[in-house]
């Protein structure tokens, strides 16, 4: 298994101008389906799990360090050369295909506008259907990875989930593709880059990605089958499977609920930071539709009938009521082909008057709301406490350049562990983490929130004054130019870059325009940021930072009586409490049915059972459309790999286009730290980028990196390593700059590396109760993650040493940590510099560098300065660990309402030798035999397998899942359905397809560059990769059943670990006398 976790000094800015933000909609049908095979793109191994530690859980970018002697550190400032403004060179615009108005008439559209947006170097055209007045955004450029987007205004009346049920009901089959779910055979056999849908407060979206023309085009059709000719509008039992339903299995059992929102917003409202994101926004807004949960309130889902639910897809559903979107380097005549064939068949409807956002009128005074959240008994309650202040900042949209300055003001307060408001609250010692904190844009009124948790309940009143004071001293003092200077190079830096990850440039793109087009306000204007940040600029350096943010705060906040305050207090009895209240309700329903009602409702289960579990016939199969296997290159992608070295040591050079930008990653050995010591690593990351130097402030520091660099990150990577007892586990520091800035970036590196010093304490207490605090939260939310790191601790020495980092173990160590800080902070300084010596050495370092050709070449004798600066340690080779956790069947109990249940064993001990076809089968697995069972029929919101090919730990998972011992059945019947399978070619080369499509995930120049290095690391090689692609691509029926004999070991030897509720923990231990051993995790 890969794993890293993550530390960075720099952080993206939060405007919707300048990032997309997926806090409005966490809500989203996920398909938590196998990455087996898009791990082995990467490092041909298990997905790599990326545990964020970034300070208050925002946005993540890089950081790293080296050696300064004294004198150069007190000239640091006029070392680094001197940020300049950045002209944007003004360019012709590139030519792309365009559609005639004649054309567009003939296929019903008018070309409303159209505007060469060089923010994006694209072309972008706004047409208007003429039938149904649907409007369409066509984005042409150069970008393989195509996007499509269909978006509907679907503001909920109350909470009981309408739009969240019916966005998962419409891709489970349709007029064309009358299957059960083409989205699930998409997922199988596509080679899409995106595949998703997500439910805002007030909008769906239904979004898809490819690089392949032809498989691009096949999503499209599928999509907009689904959402306008849905077969969920006339069948119940979509309805009943993914909203909710009574199950009975006998009528002699309890009444239960059942359906995938249901469990899956169980989870959602188990998790206090939700808890209080959701009361926040419908406090803020209780008369129009966000004073309503879109997603659902598990009380309330049982109110929904199915003829609501047909209602409201009839009313919204429509192209009138559509915004649509098209992006990248496909014909935008063909296009408008493709939605003339759907949108010709509608005439206009009244739904874009009917779903209209009424804005929220403003409070004349200032209101306070006291909230519970289910809490577990362990530990001191008293210091539980969270408090947030949220105000509604406006009545009505903000204008741009407005809502701009506001952005830059959020990033300057909020953004960077160096930021003032973030900073004074973190160092205030009044509670352990930042909770909800910052602008919010995406919805018709912007909102600003700030508080913390982790507070003693006599603390709340401090921290509200707190938080008003210091509002109230940036407004009078202002910022300074450091700091200044330091947010907007991470701005610019962030826009030039535009690196949205694995996430479609262009889907980035489109939420964006969709926060303003929505509100049918104009498209282009959330992509055009040139002339409104060099105007934002303009107007700073004339009147001043002061005179342009201090009316900001005071007018937008200070002075703003629509401010909610919002306590939310532990309660130990608050999750049994719900679950006896959903206990007495069915009991209820019970007794008011007489015999034979009870006789239907089991009939009724085993009906929908029954369906769930029964295949597709072939020629529903054969609707969806899909590739063939000589659409696939044969080939696997290539990245330009140079390996030479620099001064003695190892250097890897990836000539890409990088757009004048240089990703570099500095590695060194983790082999030599002492045992103990391995707890604290996460901490020491955190602390070299979040301490200052002999010289620097923190604070200093950190703007030092905001101003030369696009980030600094530093962090643990540990894997398996097939064939070898001693894992892979390295320390990496990641860091990016303008190419120009090369020398700035590794002198910065330089600086953290050797210079940083380990003596302030307070700071490092805000560490350990920050960390903790995201522990806590993970447990809550990610339960399977937890689950699946202690149980390959179980099973080999890297999974030890990730859950010694962040597993279970890593909470208990840094609960241990915060009670015995102030006795031994010199004993845990000490420790952190043993960390550090133990680690920082020319020995064993590598060097991994991302650029085009010139900058690499022209970059060399900076590369090597900063090398002959690092000691030259003599190695003393690994210290071998040798460390695993006890195997046993665990539970870590927590304060939920749905489980996390997962199953490992080691499938190389039973000698099966990796091919190729594993990837195939194990993403089979996950989209076929879990998706049904887990998911559709067991009403878990996922469930999914993983097959680390470095350690051989095949893991069985899944998430917020109501069900415990039921999950573990279907996971030993695994090589069951496997030994019963009777694939036919298309089904068969639909895996292979979909299996290719992970190993040949799109990647942006840093993410090739950054793989490459982990295939370096771990020993997998060109014609390693060249083999497994044939093995995948030769994949056989055969296979299969072979792979069964495998995957029995899982169900003989396996051991299960669970996050789950101490309920549901109890009546498994009767069910099987003393199956768990019960762990007491909050």
């Amino acid at each position: 298994m890969l794993r890293t976790l993550s530390c960075s000094s720099s952080l993206g800015f939060c405007s919707l101008f300048f990032r997309f933000s997926l806090r409005h909609f966490p809500r989203s049908y996920s398909s938590p389906s196998s990455s087996v095979a898009a791990s082995f793109a990467s490092a041909s191994g298990r997905n790599l799990r990326r545990l964020s530690s970034a300070p208050g859980g925002r946005r993540l970018l890089l950081r790293p360090g080296s050696r300064l002697s004294p004198a150069v550190a007190r000239g640091l400032n006029g070392q680094f050369s001197r940020l300049s403004v950045r002209a944007v060179a003004t360019q012709p615009a590139p030519s792309y295909p365009d559609v005639g108005q004649d054309e567009a008439e003939r296929l019903g559209f008018e070309k409303v506008s159209e505007e060469f947006i060089s923010e994006c170097k694209s072309k972008a055209v706004l047409f208007k259907h003429k039938k149904t007045g649907c409007e369409v955004m066509s984005v042409s450029n150069d970008d393989e990875n195509k996007v499509f987007g269909i978006v509907f205004r679907t503001p909920p009346k109350d909470s009981t989930g309408i739009p969240h049920i019916l966005e998962h009901s419409v891709l489970c089959g349709s007029r064309k593709y009358p299957l059960k779910e083409p989205f699930v055979e998409l997922l199988k056999g596509s080679l899409h880059t995106f595949l998703n849908a997500f439910t805002y407060p007030d909008r769906t979206c239904y979004p898809v990605a490819s690089t392949n023309t032809k498989d691009f085009y096949n999503l499209v059709d599928v999509y907009l089958d689904a959402v306008f000719f849905p077969k969920c509008v006339n069948d119940i039992h979509t309805f009943q499977q993914e909203g909710w339903h009574y199950e009975l299995n006998d009528p002699s059992e309890d009444i239960s609920y059942k359906g995938v929102v249901f469990n899956e917003m169980k989870g959602v409202y188990s998790q206090p930071d939700n808890i209080l994101g959701r009361t926040a926004q419908q406090a803020l807004c209780p008369e129009n539709t966000y004073g309503v949960d879109s997603g659902g309130d598990p009380k309330i889902i049982p109110k929904l009938t199915f003829e609501e639910f047909k209602e409201f897809h009839r009313k919204y559903y429509h192209p009138s009521n559509a915004r649509i979107w098209f992006y990248g380097d496909d014909d935008p005549v063909h296009r408008l082909h493709i939605l003339s064939e759907y949108l010709d068949m509608f005439d206009a409807s009244p739904a874009p008057n009917d779903s209209k956002i009424e804005p929220q009128r403003l409070f004349a005074e200032p209101r306070r709301i006291v909230e519970k959240y289910p809490a577990g008994r362990d530990g001191d309650l008293k210091k539980k406490h969270m408090v947030c202040l949220n105000w509604l900042l406006s009545d009505k949209p903000l204008d741009l350049q407005t809502q701009l300055a506001f952005g830059f003001l959020d990033h300057l307060m909020l953004g960077t562990p160096a930021s003032p408001l973030r900073k004074i609250l973190l160092e205030s010692g009044l509670g352990e983490a930042l909770v909800r904190s910052g602008m919010e844009d995406e919805l018709l009124q912007p909102q600003f929130s700030i508080g913390l948790k982790g507070v003693c309940d006599e603390n709340v009143q401090k921290v509200e004054e707190l938080i008003v004071n210091t509002l109230q001293k940036l407004a009078e003092e202002g910022f300074d130019s450091d700091a200044m200077e330091a947010s907007m190079n991470t701005i610019e830096f962030s826009l030039r870059e535009n690196n949205t990850g694995s996430f479609p440039r262009g889907l980035s793109l489109m939420l964006q325009s969709m926060a303003k087009w929505i509100y049918d306000m104009d498209p282009f204007e959330p992509l055009k940021y040139e002339q409104p940040l060099k105007d934002l600029k303009a107007r700073i350096a004339e009147e001043g930072s002061k005179a342009v943010f201090s009316p900001l705060i005071e007018e937008f906040i200070l002075n703003n009586p629509h401010c909610v305050t919002i306590e939310m207090q532990p309660d130990p009895e608050k999750a049994s409490q719900e679950e006896a209240e959903e206990k007495i309700i069915l009991e209820k329903v019970k007794a008011n049915m007489t015999q034979e009602d009870l006789a239907e409702l089991a009939r009724a289960t085993e009906e929908l059972k029954l369906k769930q579990e029964t295949p597709d016939p072939p020629e529903a199969l054969g609707c969806v459309p899909s590739l063939s296997l000589s659409d696939i290159p044969k080939e696997p992608i290539h990245v330009p790999t140079e390996v030479g070295e620099i001064n003695g040591v190892k250097v890897l050079r990836h000539d890409l286009f990088t757009n004048d930008i240089l990703y570099t990653d500095v590695v060194f050995e983790m082999g030599s730290l002492k045992k103990e010591l391995i707890p604290l690593v996460p901490l020491f990351c955190q602390s070299l980028l979040e301490m200052g130097t002999k010289d620097l402030t923190f604070v200093q520091l950190n703007q030092l990196i905001g101003r030369k660099t696009g980030g600094i990150s530093v962090y643990p990577f540990t894997s398996s390593m097939r064939g070898k007892d001693e894992p892979c586990s390295k320390i990496i520091v990641r860091g990016k700059s303008m190419a120009g800035h090369t020398e700035d970036l590794f002198n910065l590196i330089n600086c953290v590396l050797q210079e940083v010093q380990f003596t302030d304490q307070q700071r490092f207490k805000q560490f350990v109760s920050q960390s903790k605090a995201r522990m806590e939260n993970r447990l809550r939310g990610s339960g399977h993650g937890i689950a699946a790191t202690r149980m390959d601790a179980m099973a080999n020495v890297s999974g030890w040493m990730s859950e010694q980092m962040g597993g279970l173990s890593y909470l208990e160590f840094l609960q241990t940590l915060e009670r015995k800080l102030d006795q031994d902070w010199e004993g845990i300084s000490s420790s952190l510099e043993e960390i550090r010596k133990s680690l920082l050495s020319r020995n064993g370092c590598i060097v991994n560098m991302t650029a085009d050709g010139k900058s690499l070449t022209s970059n060399e004798k900076i590369v090597g300065k900063f090398l002959d600066l690092l000691p030259e340690n003599p190695s003393c080779g690994p210290v071998g660990w040798n460390s695993v956790l006890p195997i046993r069947n665990e539970a870590i109990v927590i304060p939920t309402q749905v489980n996390y249940v997962g199953k490992a064993g080691n499938i190389y001990s039973t000698g099966y030798e990796l091919d190729g076809s594993a990837y195939v089968i194990s993403k089979h697995i996950s989209n076929t035999w879990l998706w049904d069972r887990v998911r559709v029929s067991g009403g878990a919101y996922g469930g999914f397998c993983d097959f680390d090919t470095h350690s051989g730990v095949f893991s069985f998972l899944s998430y917020r899942d109501p069900n415990l011992l039921k999950t573990l059945d279907i996971y030993d019947t695994t090589g069951d359905f496997l030994r019963g399978l009777d694939l036919d070619e298309d089904t068969l080369t639909k895996a292979i397809i979909g299996t290719i499509g992970d190993v040949d995930s799109y990647q942006l120049p840093d993410a090739k560059g950054y793989s490459s290095l982990l295939r370096h690391l771990l020993g997998v090689t060109d014609e390693e990769r060249r083999r497994r692609r044939e093995e995948i691509l030769t994949t056989s029926s055969n296979d299969f059943k072979e792979f069964a004999e495998a995957i029995d070991a899982v169900k003989d030897k396996g051991v299960v670990v669970a996050v789950a509720s101490p309920e549901d923990v109890e009546a498994a231990n009767k069910e099987l006398s003393g199956f768990f051993e019960v762990k007491k995790a909050l």
